[in-house]
């Protein structure tokens, strides 16, 4: 990896022209409707400059801060599966004949802009690695989503703060990106100055570093972008003991916490929705009125819906505690099995969203706690 450069904060509208030039539709954090969301961007008046976020179980609130930092927030309830997954997706289309046949079958096209995603973070990177895995590295893999996720451009943003459900680093995922990127930057705001350190990823990342004014960095300048990287890893609001966690609840299906859990889980799905890593979809037909026009149609879908795991009239798991069972084991244990990572990134999305604020690093240390008390067999 190329050695750090610098951008001055006054320099960085030019990245943005930068990426522009090159083709690239830039989609980056903004505010709407009270949240830091992703959304296409123009420039850096459109991040949520001066914002931060307040984040713990159950709850999310946008807050002012005391500088101009562009990035000085954790992670909302967006992530980029958005565009790797997008929630609906038109399969097939077809018009049915008078003898009921389909006819003029047609698959719309599955194009897409030429995005830059532009302030991921290193969990939001491990992320899509392993959504991408997940989508196109299997059996059948879908070449539109392969065209897609070959072509984006990816400018990191170091996290210079840690969020109150963050456990990143429990999870060796985070707080500082170390591939998956054009470009990653790290944002330092001294008392006189505002820059960027900005270390290059790829070739096409130095391509447009070059059309932005740059310096190669001080050592003084490495040694805060140091700081910042030491400080957030010290700031993670959760950490979860990963130590052999898959035998760990393997060895407790029937553990009474999952009761425990299911007395407060409203299965509404929120945590399925914001996670970066889930992947579940269901198929619609559809027909028109007329019974003209029939539109197959993928969507989003969550292993908390009772249908999810209906099968010849019966669901699979009909109870609140089976559902809730089935996403936290997959997640940290049988996902292991299918696609040799963890399902999880340590984001910390699915506790702050989760509107009674069920915890999964709380569920994972009270059933690997009950095994360590001396009177956890009786």
């Amino acid at each position: 990896m190329a050695l750090d450069q610098v951008i001055e904060r006054s320099d960085f509208d030019a990245l943005f022209g930068a990426l522009t030039r090159h083709g690239y539709t830039i989609v980056g954090p903004t505010i709407r409707d009270r949240a830091i969301v992703y959304d296409e961007i123009r420039g850096p008046a459109d991040l949520p400059v001066g914002w931060t976020d307040e984040q713990d179980g159950g709850h999310y609130r946008l807050r002012r801060r005391d500088d101009e930092a562009l990035f000085g927030y954790a992670v909302g309830p967006h992530s980029w599966k958005q565009y790797q997954l997008p929630p609906e997706v038109s399969l097939w289309q077809a018009r049915v004949d008078e003898r009921g046949g389909l006819v003029d079958v047609s698959e719309p096209p599955r194009t897409a802009p030429r995005y830059a995603f532009f302030g991921a973070r290193s969990c939001e990177l491990h992320a899509m690695e392993i959504l991408d895995r997940v989508l196109l590295r299997g059996s059948h893999p879908d070449p539109a989503d392969r065209a897609r996720a070959q072509d984006v451009f990816v400018v990191a943003v170091q996290c210079g703060q840690a969020g109150g459900t963050c456990f990143c680093a429990s999870m060796n995922t985070g707080p500082v990106a170390e591939s998956g990127f054009d470009l990653a930057l790290t944002e330092i705001l001294d008392d006189d100055r505002h820059y960027f350190t900005v270390q290059i990823g790829s070739d096409r990342g130095a391509a447009v570093l070059d059309e932005v004014p740059h310096e190669p960095a001080a050592e003084h300048e490495r040694v805060a972008a140091g700081a910042v990287h030491a400080r957030t890893a010290s700031q993670m609001g959760r950490e979860l003991d990963t130590a052999g966690i898959k035998e760990l609840l393997y060895r407790n299906y029937e553990h009474p916490r999952w009761d425990e859990v299911a007395e407060r889980c409203l299965t509404c799905g929120n945590c399925t929705m914001v996670c970066p890593t889930c992947f579940c979809t269901t198929v619609e037909d559809v027909t028109d009125l007329a019974g003209e026009h029939v539109e197959r149609t993928q969507r989003w879908d969550s292993c908390f819906t009772v249908d999810y795991s209906n099968i010849n009239g019966a669901a699979v798991r009909a109870s609140s505690r089976s559902r809730y069972r089935q996403w936290m084991t997959h997640k940290l244990a049988t996902w292991w099995d299918q696609f040799d990572s963890s399902g999880c990134v340590g984001c910390g999305r699915c506790i702050t969203w989760c509107p009674v604020g069920i915890d999964i690093t709380e569920e994972a240390r009270a059933i690997r706690e009950s095994e360590e008390r001396p009177d956890a067999d009786d």
